[in-house]
């Protein structure tokens, strides 16, 4: 139907909105939702792992101060003024030429190889190096692997060299104080030293922290090469910072924009002006987030992940492939990785624009808050003596430990949820194998206990089953027995339902024919109070070791109870050891 021109409304024609309007509204519908409050930001508000309050409702007056230009102190909106796509940077953790060249040749810009130094001449044999950046990751071999990589460019003849070589003054100092030195002079687009955040990322650490402890080591660093004779300006020129890029995408890029402040306040009390005084920003999608079961939900976190990085103004990012958490990656993987870059880039467009999120009222007032609390946490670290003294004393250690102790108790809750783990399981699915990946995976994960029950169940000659007791008709119990399901199954229990009905015996046959030695009633309020005592007397007559109930209330002859937000590893590690499986 076609709208006449005089009956068009402009926004003009509208009310003008409120805050206080907003108020009234929202205390309506939660109040019809039973919430009773006289401040709905109060009862609409969450916070995040930091202590950051995230309200319901930002305006202009949530703004803290002018975050500057793209390019320029504080750099909150980014370290370079022209803006543009990031780096594209992939992993390679074995010596497979073939690999790298299919990376360079659809896509990759930049190379991250955690390889041996005597495999680096013949990765890099078919490489231009003065094409791309290359950072390395040899861990206690780095000096030689920084050898090598200068052999092979002075064989290449290469005119320059450009990347990191993943020095770590922390660990061996007079390595990173060599390598920075030869840098300095020698390859001005060549940095030495890697501040990684991602270790503390994928131990538990929420934003802040990693934040914090990155920001903590960057000063240490800075100490230990200005004392080896390097100026302010060469070993902040030295330096990158990596960070761990997480599907939680506003809380991402408020990540990257707070770490850039953080740092240029750093430079500032060093006296350090000017271009040199930006934060060069490594973004890799996060171990700890990545799942064993149900991996192909992995591409949709690090594409999450991905746009979250490169809106918050990254400088390089890494999407891990979707199989990661299972080995050494696929073809199939790397490219569906290299491809979330270019879908962003090229298709939807996100790097058109210099930071994109900026003057949101929300991202704004993110950023503000959680760089506020990363430089209260990197000040307790100072105090405590510096990085290396907080590590030695167990300060980091144990403020990571609290908060992963957090974390973990509202996974088990599912509170936090994990889609395709704790949330929407799929039994039937099969795992595509893999071979294993080099070296000790010592992080955690997000998914691990869920996972674990799951690999109990599947280790079983048979899978251990639970009774769903439907009472009633279909719209009565689907909603809970669908509850109850979606619950065992997390932990790879199957269930088996009952038909529609109020009989107990009928019931009770139902589950004896199911060979499930535990059962769960599901229905309504109503009709529990009418027929969950009946039922639960039944099934304990037909043999069950315990009676769950998909909801609250008491009655008799039921144990325990299933509701949104209880203790879903409880659950389900009780309900192995009441079908005497062990564990």
């Amino acid at each position: 139907m076609t709208v006449p021109p005089e009956k068009l409304r402009s926004a003009a024609d509208f009310p003008a909105t409120t805050r206080e309007r907003w108020r009234e509204l929202a205390l309506g519908v939660l109040r019809k939702s039973g919430v009773e409050t006289g401040s709905p930001e109060e009862a609409l508000a969450s916070v995040t792992y930091d202590g950051v309050t995230v309200a319901p409702l930002y305006d202009a007056s949530d703004l803290p101060a002018d975050p500057g230009l793209p390019g320029s102190a504080p750099f909150i909106r980014g370290s370079r003024p022209e803006g543009g796509a990031w780096d594209v940077r992939q992993r390679h953790e074995v010596a497979d030429p073939e690999a790298v060249l299919a990376d360079l040749e659809n896509g990759v810009t930049s190379l991250w190889l955690a390889l041996a130094p005597e495999d680096l001449s013949r990765v890099l044999e078919r490489v231009h190096l003065e094409l791309i950046s290359i950072t390395l990751d040899a861990g206690e071999r780095t000096r030689e692997a920084a050898e090598a990589l200068f052999a092979v460019a002075g064989e290449k003849k290469a005119g320059a060299l450009a990347g990191n070589l993943g020095a770590d003054p922390l660990r061996d100092p007079r390595t990173a104080i060599e390598l920075a030195r030869r840098c300095a002079a020698e390859f001005p687009d060549l940095r030495a030293i890697v501040v990684d955040g991602t270790p503390y990322h994928d131990a538990g650490a929420s934003d802040a922290e990693e934040l914090g402890c990155s920001v903590a080591a960057g000063v240490a660093v800075l100490r230990t090469l200005t004392g080896a004779g390097l100026t302010a300006e060469e070993a902040f020129g030295q330096l990158e910072f990596r960070y761990a890029a997480t599907a939680d995408q506003f809380l991402t890029i408020a990540k990257f924009r707070a770490a850039r402040k953080l740092w240029a306040r750093v430079a500032e009390v060093c006296n350090v002006r000017g271009a040199g005084a930006g934060q060069r920003q490594h973004a890799v999608t996060s171990s700890a987030m990545m799942t064993a079961r149900d991996p192909w939900v992995n591409m949709l976190r690090t594409t999450l992940a991905c746009f979250a990085a490169g809106t918050g103004g990254a400088d390089a990012v890494t999407v891990q492939p979707f199989d990661a958490r299972l080995g050494l990656p696929s073809d199939f993987a790397r490219r569906i990785a290299r491809n979330t870059h270019a879908l962003l880039v090229e298709e939807a467009g996100v790097a058109r624009v210099i930071d994109p999120a900026g003057g949101s009222w929300y991202v704004e007032r993110l950023t503000e808050d959680l760089a506020g609390k990363a430089w209260e946490w990197f000040q307790e670290i100072e105090r405590a003596g510096g990085m290396a003294a907080a590590l030695e004393s167990g300060i980091v250690a144990g403020r990571i430990a609290a908060t992963w102790q957090r974390r973990s108790d509202n996974i088990a809750h599912r509170r936090d949820p994990i889609t395709g783990v704790s949330e929407f399981p799929n039994l039937a699915e099969s795992l595509p194998a893999r071979a294993p990946r080099p070296g000790e995976d010592t992080g955690v994960h997000y998914a691990q206990e869920f996972e674990a029950l799951r690999d109990l169940a599947d280790a079983q000659p048979v899978r251990p089953s639970v009774f769903l007791a439907t009472i009633g008709p279909v719209a009565a119990h689907t909603a809970r027995a669908s509850f109850a399901a979606n619950l065992f199954q997390a932990g790879g229990i199957a269930t088996v339902s009952g038909g529609s009905g109020t009989d107990p015996g009928r019931i009770a046959a139902e589950f004896a024919g199911s060979d499930a030695k535990v059962a769960c009633l599901c229905s309504s309020d109503r009709l529990y109070g009418e027929h969950a005592e009946a039922v639960a007397a039944a099934l304990r007559g037909a043999g069950a070791r315990k009676v769950w109930l998909a909801g609250k209330g008491e009655y008799a002859g039921v144990d325990a109870n299933l509701y949104t937000g209880c203790d879903a590893l409880g659950v389900l590690r009780t309900t192995f050891d009441d079908l005497g499986v062990a564990r």
